[in-house]
């Protein structure tokens, strides 16, 4: 059984540890801990793990967040995944700092990366997983927030969340999308 898991995030250095990419580095700190390697691929920097019998294709498209569809589409047909087994890990800033939550479809929220993946799916029904960046900024600074740098204790903090979320993860491939929610989304 094959499972697509997604980081949403921009490419580039001036991107790099923003609070937009938090899919990136959560896919990442997922990565590492399962000893996989990202390579380039289309559409995508692509790595391969395997969970007790399961395959697990991890993406961090390269098409920039608001075309990131376009690169869930290709790999979907690519390696042949049926949508209950595609994840995708986004930022959301309607849930406090370090918090999780776990879905199996509803609205974009306004997430542009989310909105394409939706229109290239023609469906809203994809499971996601919404780590909380908070919304703790003033009125009209929304981008300059969701594009700012972590503070050094903001890091340390998704340091200890990612083993959640390398928990909830497993759990989702493991045992399920229902589980994993009724696991992760109170933690």
């Amino acid at each position: 059984m094959k499972y697509l898991i997604v980081g949403l995030g921009n490419i580039g250095s001036e991107y790099e540890n923003t609070r937009h990419n938090i899919g990136f580095m959560v896919l990442d700190a997922f990565a590492k801990a399962s000893g996989a390697i990202f390579n380039s691929g289309r559409l995508a920097s692509v790595a391969e793990t395997k969970l007790r019998g399961r395959q697990l294709v991890l993406i961090k498209p390269t098409t920039f967040m608001n075309l990131s569809g376009k690169a869930v589409h290709y790999w979907m047909q690519q390696e042949n995944i049926a949508l209950e087994n595609v994840l995708v890990i986004v930022d959301d800033l309607a849930l406090p700092f370090g918090s999780i939550r776990m879905r199996g479809g509803g609205s974009e929220a306004g997430h542009n990366g989310l909105k394409n993946i939706t229109e290239m799916l023609g469906t809203q029904k994809y499971a996601r997983l919404r780590f909380g960046i908070g919304n703790d900024y003033p009125k009209g600074r929304q981008v300059d927030f969701v594009l700012g740098k972590w503070s050094d204790d903001e890091m340390s903090t998704i340091a200890t969340r990612t083993e959640i979320t390398n928990q909830a993860i497993q759990s989702f491939v493991l045992e399920g999308l229902q589980r994993a929610m009724n696991t992760f989304n109170n933690k």
